[in-house]
């Protein structure tokens, strides 16, 4: 690789998903995609070797990864089930009888079968809106190049080798690559691709290693042994910087730290402003293994618990009794804290198994969440069985996403109503004073609110989807992605009419959404009158220190002038200016950039 050096640092611009300031030597790892130089046909006495060979790999694939899961680093045991879901992978049919079938109907080699199967999965995957479960097709990606490896024969460059604190550059990492990391002997790392909710974000996260994906040319640039500096919480990485340049991180190193350990310190006590007002502070996860960390960053209930991965763990959907089971160990590992259940947010595009819809051309405006749900009534039930009999062993809130309309909010609880009397006829306990709510995620919903209000039992504000569909832009397009504004005048004043509405109905509101997690936004919703935000849980402690800085009448003071500017750039610098008077031990820690 020809040596890239620059007098001043050459800075490079990714995406943040752990925190932290780095500065270190670079360590280049080859973690490049498999090249598959052979696509040949093979005849009928070879058919079934190639199918042997497969096999065989799949057989290598599973002890290496049983390997991996047994090595995890102690920080991030509480993720093995991330492990347990590339496992699931490979014993998944959708996957294996699909690459056997095409060797035998096509009579093509292993390797051609496996990657064949895989760009099939993968342009499933891309019609997915939500950026979570669409994040998944890393997970079978990172199992098909390991499969490839060993069906060709090439060791993979161990991690667990690797010493002398360096950071390490590479295309990707896959979970199973952090699982066998020597945490002492690595400072963080930094990859060409990935995104925030990839499973390596969220075991980087963990790990507390700052860790920055998605910056596209790093392996190009960098070279090993060259001097980096990564900012976790900017998302910047600067390639052989200069003097003064190190200087100041090293400055915003130490300032990071003083102030990260005196969050923690606060992270437990309640976010009240400097006026007495409460604002409660709760958690999204996405698996039952997350409320240990929940709980232990701060958080006071499940404000969010996704429930899609069940349904995308495996090749059916799952049944009344796993599904029970899992919300029952979530109820009880929250206990006495309540949890917020949001029912299927999925459609006929994610779960490919699904055969009854078909051909939709637009899936993210199709057939899903509660729309599916509706249409699947026995799918449907199963689940709202399940929740319901969870609710007898903790505190259960049911919630309906993609509400676009009065009539589906109806429709749905006309199901519960069926499911609590078939319950009741058989003598099943479950919480007969569960409340219901509805996600607020579509423009719709909000010239609603006011009568949705009176037929639920809370709100929960989507702020992702809503402003996607608000702002009429696909976030994870690039060439529109800036026009991802939360600061929209538009999505200010739909939250606003949205709490508004819920307050005059006399019904709970919350933000769950990522404005919730966002230090900028904590003025504007403080002022807009939310009194209770979910979150991320690794973001808890940060917010709750802010809140507890902030005075409500000062917020609501802010936001009247807020409402007076008529663009995003303007909200966005009288915010930055307030914040940097209003929390002044923000400025220079990368959480203040504009």
């Amino acid at each position: 690789m020809t040596s890239h050096k620059f007098d001043n640092g050459k800075k490079l611009k990714g995406i943040a998903v752990s925190s932290g300031i780095i500065i270190g030597k670079a360590r280049l790892v080859d973690r490049s995609r498999v090249k598959i130089l052979y696509q040949y046909l093979v005849n009928d006495q070879q058919v079934n070797r190639q199918v042997e060979r497969f096999n065989a790999a799949l057989s290598i694939t599973r002890s290496q990864l049983a390997i991996l899961k047994d090595r995890m680093p102690e920080q991030v045991k509480e993720h093995a089930f991330i492990l347990d879901s590339h496992l699931m992978i490979l014993e998944d049919s959708m996957f294996t009888d699909a690459v056997i079938k095409s060797i035998l109907d096509e009579k093509i080699n292993a390797e051609w079968a496996v990657k064949k199967s895989l760009e099939e999965i993968r342009q499933i995957f891309e019609q997915i809106d939500d950026e979570y479960i669409r994040n998944r097709i890393d997970d079978v990606v990172n199992v098909t190049e390991r499969i490839l490896r060993n069906l060709l024969g090439r060791d993979q460059e161990t991690l667990a080798e690797i010493s002398g604190r360096p950071i390490i550059v590479a295309h990707d990492l896959s979970p199973a690559d952090i699982a066998e990391l020597n945490m002492t002997k690595i400072m963080g790392f930094v990859t060409d691709v990935g995104g925030r909710t990839s499973h390596t974000a969220i075991m980087a996260q963990a790990l507390q290693i700052p860790v920055v994906v998605g910056l596209e040319s790093a392996t190009d640039l960098v070279d090993d042994g060259d001097i980096l500096i990564v900012d976790g919480n900017t998302g910047e990485v600067i390639i052989n910087p200069d003097d003064t340049i190190v200087a100041y991180y090293q400055k915003k190193q130490v300032q990071q730290k003083e102030y990260e350990t005196s969050i923690a310190v606060t992270s437990h006590l309640p976010a009240e402003t400097l006026d007495g007002h409460i604002v409660a502070i709760h958690a999204n996860i996405e698996f039952l293994e997350e409320i240990a960390t929940a709980t232990a960053h701060g958080c006071e209930a499940i404000g969010l618990y996704r429930t899609e991965i069940l349904y995308l763990r495996g090749k059916a959907f799952p049944g009344e009794e796993e599904l029970f089971n899992n919300y029952r160990k979530a109820a009880e590992a929250i206990a006495p804290n309540s949890m917020t259940i949001r029912t299927l947010d999925l459609g006929a595009d994610k779960v490919s198994w699904s055969h009854e819809i078909t051909g939709e051309t637009n899936p993210a405006l199709g057939l899903r969440a509660i729309r599916f749900c509706l249409k699947k009534p026995d799918l449907f039930n199963t689940q709202l069985r399940a929740i319901l009999r969870a609710s007898a062993y903790g505190k259960i809130q049911l919630m309906f996403p993609m509400i676009s309309g009065l009539q589906e909010i109806l429709n749905a609880k006309e199901i519960l109503a069926v499911v609590k009397e078939d319950l009741d006829n058989r003598n099943i306990d479950y919480d007969h004073e569960l409340r219901v709510g509805i996600m607020i995620e579509i423009p719709s919903a909000v010239s609603m609110a006011e009568i949705l209000a009176q037929h639920v039992d809370f709100f929960s504000i989507g702020t992702n989807d809503l402003i996607q569909y608000s702002l009429a832009i696909d976030r994870t397009n690039e060439h529109v992605a800036y026009m991802y504004e939360p600061f929209h005048p538009a999505i200010l004043r739909m939250i606003q009419y949205t709490v508004n509405s819920a307050k005059k109905a006399g019904i709970s509101v919350a933000i769950c959404g990522e404005m919730a997690g966002d230090p900028m936004c904590i003025p504007i919703l403080l002022g807009l009158g939310l009194n209770e935000l979910s979150m991320n849980p690794s973001t808890i402690p940060l917010i709750k220190k802010i809140i507890r800085s902030l005075s409500l009448e000062e917020a609501r003071a802010d936001f009247d002038n807020v409402m007076k500017l008529n663009t995003a750039k303007e909200v966005r610098s009288f915010v930055l200016n307030r914040m940097k008077t209003l929390v002044p031990e923000l400025k220079g820690k990368g959480y203040l950039d504009a």
